[in-house]
C-alpha cells in the first residue's frame, strides 16, 4: 500500500478503535433495498474476530494503563510521574498511528497473512513483559514492541475488510467491523479490572493470551484475499506527502519542534525556556526561506527550496482535528486517575448492594488483608507527623477506599494508640468506604455505544457534517466539564457515569462526521487519497492528549488540588477546536464561492 489503506475510502486503518464510524450508518441507508448484496468470504469473518482479540488486548491494558503507572510499587503499579506517564500514553500511540504509512506498504510486498504472523510475534510477547519490567526505559521500549505489532496489524485487518467487501456490501461490511472494534473495547476492560484484583501481572498475561488465540485462525484457516480492482493512489509515498501535507522544508521546521516538545517533559526545561527554543528554531527557518527568497537563485536540493503547505485547507483541518483528539483521548488516560483521586463513588456502591451486593466483590474489590498490612505504618507516619493527612488519604485511594477526614484522623489515632487493630479497621473502611473501579465506569461509554451508534448514525446521516461535528464536540466540551463537577458532589458517583454517557454521545455525533468532513475538503477525485491521512490528527491527538494530560494532572490536580481547573481547560480546548472548525468551513465555503 501506499496509504494507510487504498483497499476502501470507508475506514483509514489509523481509524482510533473507540471512534465510530460512520460505516455504521453505510451499512443501513446505503445497502437499502439491495436484494444482491454479495456475501462476505471467510476471510471477512476471520478479520472480524481477530479484532476481536487484538481490542480485547490494547483496552484490557490501555484502559488501566493511567492507573498501574501511577500506583505505587507496593500495589504492583510502576510508581511513574505524571510526566513520564504522559510522555508513555503520547509517544507510544502517536507512532503507533503513523508506522502503518509504512507497515501498509510492506503487507502489500509480503503479503497479509505473513504481517498478520508478525504482528502476533511482536504482541503476544510484547503485552507479557509489560508487566515484567519496572524501569522506565524498559518499559517504554517492551511498549514501543506492542506498538510496533500493533501498526502492523492495523493495515492488514483492514484492508482484508476492503478486499473481502464491494461496492454491494462495503457500508454494512464496515459496520460490522467497527461493531467488533467496540465490542472488544467493552468487554476488554471488564476482564482485565476482574484479574488485576487478583494480580496486576494477570492483565498483562490476559492481553498476551487475546493476542495469542489470533495465532489459530492466521495459522490454520485464513487465506490471502484477492486484490481489488479499485486503485488507490499511484503517486510514490513521498510525492504523496508532498500533495497532501508539505514538501521536505516543512518538515524540517515541523519535526524538531514536535521532538521537542515530546522530550520536554522528561527534562528540567519550563515553559518559557521550551517556548524560546522553538521560537528559535522558527526563527531560524524563516530566515533561511528569507534567504532564498533574496537570492532569486533555482532550486537544485530540497533544502534550497521555498517551504510548501500541501493542501492548505486540508492541513488547516487536520491541525484543529488533532484538539478533537486531544480532548477525547482523555477519557482514557485521565478520567480514570480523576476517578480514583477525586471522586467519591460510594453512591453508586450502595445503589448496587441494594440491588445487587455480590456485584461489589467484582465492580468494587478491595483487599482487605492488603489494606490492613498497610495501615500500621499509616498510622505511624500521622503520629510522627512524617505525612499529612492528605497524603495518606491519597495513598489510600490506591487501595479502593475513601475515607472521611473526620474520620480518617481519629482512626489513626487510635490505631496508633492500640485502641482498634489493622484488621478490624481495614474490615469496617470496605464495607463503608469501598470505591467503584474507575475503568468499569469507563466502560459505560463503551456500552452505550454500541447500544445507540446505529440508531445516531441514521438520525444524523442525511445531515450536513459540519454542525454535527461542531455540536458533538461541543458535546463532548460539556462532558469534560462535567467530569471536573462530579469531583465536587456527594453524589459524584452518579455524577461521573452521567457525565461519561454525555461525553461518548458528543464522540458518536462527532467522530463519524469528523471523516465525512474530509469530502469536502479534498479535491473529488482524490477523496480516498486524502482519507488515508486523516490519522495524522489523531496520531497527533494522541501525542499531545498524554502530554497535556501529564502537565495538567500534576500542576492543577495534584500541586494546586484543584481538577476543576484542569477539566476548566479541557472543556476549553474543546470550544476553541469547536470555534476553528466553524471558521475553516466558512474559509472553505467563501473560498469555493468565490472559485
Amino acid at each position: 500500500m501506499s496509504m494507510v489503506t487504498s483497499e476502501s475510502t470507508s475506514a483509514p486503518s489509523g481509524q482510533h478503535p473507540a471512534a465510530r464510524s460512520d460505516a455504521t450508518v453505510s451499512a443501513v441507508v446505503a445497502t437499502k433495498g439491495k436484494a444482491g448484496r454479495s456475501a462476505f468470504p471467510a476471510a471477512f469473518y476471520l478479520a472480524n474476530g481477530m479484532e476481536i482479540f487484538e481490542r480485547l488486548a490494547w483496552y484490557g491494558f490501555f484502559t488501566l494503563s493511567s492507573l498501574y503507572l501511577t500506583s505505587p510499587l507496593s500495589q504492583g503499579g510502576l510508581a511513574f510521574t505524571e510526566q513520564q506517564r504522559g510522555f508513555v500514553q503520547g509517544m507510544i500511540p502517536f507512532l503507533l498511528y503513523l508506522l502503518p504509512v509504512l507497515t501498509g506498504a510492506m503487507a502489500d510486498q509480503y503479503g497479509y497473512r505473513r504481517m498478520f504472523l508478525l504482528s502476533f510475534m511482536l504482541m503476544a510477547p510484547g503485552y507479557y513483559l509489560l508487566g515484567q519490567v519496572q524501569d522506565f526505559w524498559a518499559f517504554f521500549a517492551v511498549f514501543l514492541l506492542v506498538a510496533l505489532g500493533a501498526a502492523c496489524f492495523k493495515p492488514v485487518v483492514v484492508g482484508t475488510v476492503g478486499r473481502s467487501t464491494d461496492d454491494s456490501n462495503r457500508g454494512l461490511g464496515f459496520g460490522i467491523f467497527y461493531t467488533m472494534v467496540n465490542i472488544g473495547g467493552f468487554i476488554g476492560p471488564l476482564v482485565a479490572g476482574y484479574v488485576r484484583a487478583i494480580s496486576w501481572d494477570w492483565v498483562f498475561v490476559m492481553s498476551a493470551f487475546w493476542i495469542s488465540l489470533n495465532f489459530i485462525p492466521a495459522l490454520l484457516w485464513y487465506k490471502e484475499p484477492k486484490k481489488s480492482h479499485q486503485q488507490g493512489s499511484q503517486l510514490p509515498l513521498l510525492q504523496e506527502i508532498q500533495l497532501v501535507l508539505g514538501n521536505g522544508r516543512l518538515a524540517i521546521l515541523v519535526l524538531p519542534l514536535l521532538l521537542l516538545l515530546m522530550f520536554s517533559s522528561l527534562t528540567a526545561l519550563v515553559f518559557w525556556q521550551i517556548a524560546a527554543i522553538a521560537g528559535l528554531w522558527i526563527t531560524l527557518n524563516a530566515s533561511w526561506s528569507l534567504l532564498l527568497a533574496a537570492g532569486h537563485s533555482k532550486a537544485t536540493r530540497w533544502y534550497s527550496s521555498p517551504m510548501k503547505i500541501g493542501n492548505k485547507a486540508f492541513v488547516w483541518y487536520l491541525l484543529i482535528l488533532t484538539g478533537f483528539w486531544t480532548i477525547y483521548n482523555q477519557l482514557f488516560i485521565t478520567v480514570p486517575l480523576f476517578i480514583r483521586d477525586f471522586v467519591d463513588t460510594r453512591d453508586l456502591v450502595q445503589a448496587i448492594a441494594q440491588f445487587a451486593p455480590s456485584w461489589l466483590d467484582y465492580l468494587a474489590a478491595v483487599d482487605v488483608k492488603q489494606l490492613a498490612q498497610l495501615l500500621p505504618g499509616l498510622a505511624d507516619a500521622y503520629q510522627q507527623q512524617s505525612q499529612s493527612l492528605l497524603q495518606i488519604s491519597q495513598t489510600l485511594h490506591h487501595y479502593k477506599v475513601r475515607v472521611p477526614a473526620e474520620e480518617l484522623a481519629p482512626a489513626l489515632q487510635a490505631l496508633a494508640l492500640q485502641q482498634t487493630d489493622a484488621a478490624s479497621l481495614a474490615a469496617v473502611w470496605q464495607q463503608q468506604h469501598r470505591q467503584l473501579n474507575p475503568e468499569y465506569i469507563v466502560n459505560l461509554g463503551f456500552a452505550l455505544i454500541v447500544l445507540l451508534q446505529i440508531a445516531i448514525s441514521l438520525a444524523i446521516a442525511r445531515m450536513p457534517a459540519l454542525p454535527i461535528l461542531v455540536g458533538g464536540t461541543l458535546v463532548l466540551s460539556a462532558g469534560l466539564f462535567c467530569f471536573g463537577v462530579s469531583g465536587l458532589l456527594p453524589i459524584g458517583g452518579f455524577a461521573i457515569a452521567g457525565a461519561v454517557l454525555l461525553f461518548s454521545l458528543g464522540e458518536m455525533l462527532a467522530s463519524p462526521k469528523s471523516q465525512e468532513y474530509v469530502a469536502a475538503i479534498a479535491p473529488g477525485h482524490q477523496t480516498a487519497m486524502y482519507m488515508g491521512y486523516y490519522f495524522v490528527a489523531m496520531a497527533l491527538g494522541y501525542l499531545f492528549a498524554g502530554l497535556l494530560s501529564g502537565w495538567a494532572y500534576q500542576l492543577f490536580a495534584i500541586e494546586q488540588q484543584q481538577p476543576m481547573l484542569m477539566w476548566t481547560f479541557f472543556a476549553s480546548l474543546g470550544l476553541l477546536t469547536s470555534l476553528l472548525l466553524f471558521w475553516l468551513h466558512y474559509s472553505v465555503s467563501k473560498a469555493h464561492s468565490v472559485t
